[in-house]
């Protein structure tokens, strides 16, 4: 099994234990590293790769909390403690909407869980810390610099994700910790935005009050127990108010329909659409995952409908091994 990769963040990123009201260092030892294994036949093999590696946060005794896609169709995963003590885990659960994962450790990590806050109670501006495995020195002093919509181009949308900078280098599943060093947050992504003329990196971090409604569900189910979302297996960004495919999933509706990359989407069902958000939520209002999805597609100056055969992601997804 390959170690994690050696790294630190920049000691001005630092986070130092003077300027936090709680104990910094015993808060980020709940922080442990992630490393997963996926069979190269697994459905997310071919966009996500076979080899994960990212962080986690124990939230409970033998529980792990950590982005879903570190996880999605492991087949094996390994936790890895500051000390270099290794643990061995098992992908308990994946929620496609929130983005969460869960991990059940099949060995004791002896760490203490980090306690949770409020992610409704976090403020832009807001002094928080970006904890990574290993400490303060895989970790990031950040701000709260944005609380917004975000949709990702993957069929994903969160009403009200939580923008950090600096951007945390290593972002799967670190911890966010607020001032009074509760977790309120998962890291998920690093995007580009633009200040003063310059691209700056900042991370996407989902909120933890969406874990509360489906916790329960995650850990007796390894899913949440509601009618899955429709699914169309379409990557797509917005370009000057239009909805463009990027890219398409193999054996997903939208391959089966032969949409293309380039292909514009004009409308779900007859009404118009001209933003990512738009598009998710009508989409997701036709009913769940089965229903038939009546698009209207753009393509090289030929305008026509379509019906997609909407299905549930989860059901392309290998399940878990059992051990």
């Amino acid at each position: 099994m390959p170690s994690l990769t050696e790294w630190r963040v920049p000691p001005a990123h630092q986070p130092r234990p003077g300027d936090y009201g709680f104990d910094l260092d015993r808060a980020l030892s709940s922080i442990v590293g992630l490393h997963s294994i996926i069979p190269p036949d697994a459905f997310s093999a071919e966009t996500l790769g076979t080899e994960r590696a990212g962080n986690g946060v124990v939230i409970d005794d033998n529980l792990v909390l950590t982005i879903g896609y570190l996880i999605t169709e492991a087949e094996s995963v390994w936790l890895h403690r500051a000390d270099g003590r290794v643990v061995e885990g098992h992908a308990l659960g994946y929620d496609s909407v929130t983005g969460f994962g869960l991990v059940q450790t099949l060995g004791a990590l002896d760490l203490d869980p980090l306690p949770l806050g409020s992610s409704a109670a976090a403020r832009v501006g807001d002094q928080v810390v970006v904890g990574g495995a290993g400490g303060r020195t895989r970790s990031v002093a950040s701000e709260i610099i944005a609380k917004q919509e975000f949709a990702g181009y993957w069929e994903y949308l969160l009403d009200e994700a939580i923008f950090t900078h600096p951007a945390h280098p290593n972002w799967g599943g670190t911890g966010l910790l607020s001032a009074k060093g509760e977790l309120i947050g998962i890291g998920s992504l690093q995007l580009e935005r633009e200040r003063d003329g310059k691209a700056e990196h900042v991370n996407m971090i989902v909120p933890i009050d969406l874990l509360n409604p489906v916790l329960d569900d995650l850990r007796k189910f390894g899913r949440v127990n509601r009618p899955a979302r429709p699914w169309l297996g379409m990557y797509t960004t917005e370009i000057d108010d239009k909805i463009v495919v990027i890219g398409i999933s193999s054996n997903a509706p939208a391959a089966h329909a032969e949409l293309k990359a380039g292909d514009v989407i004009l409308a779900v069902d007859g009404e118009r659409v001209t933003s990512q958000v738009t598009f998710y939520r009508k989409l997701w209002a036709l009913g769940p995952a089965g229903v038939d999805v009546p698009l209207t597609i753009h393509h090289e100056g030929v305008t026509f409908d379509v019906v997609l055969a909407s299905t549930d992601r989860a059901k392309l997804l290998k399940a878990p091994r059992l051990h």
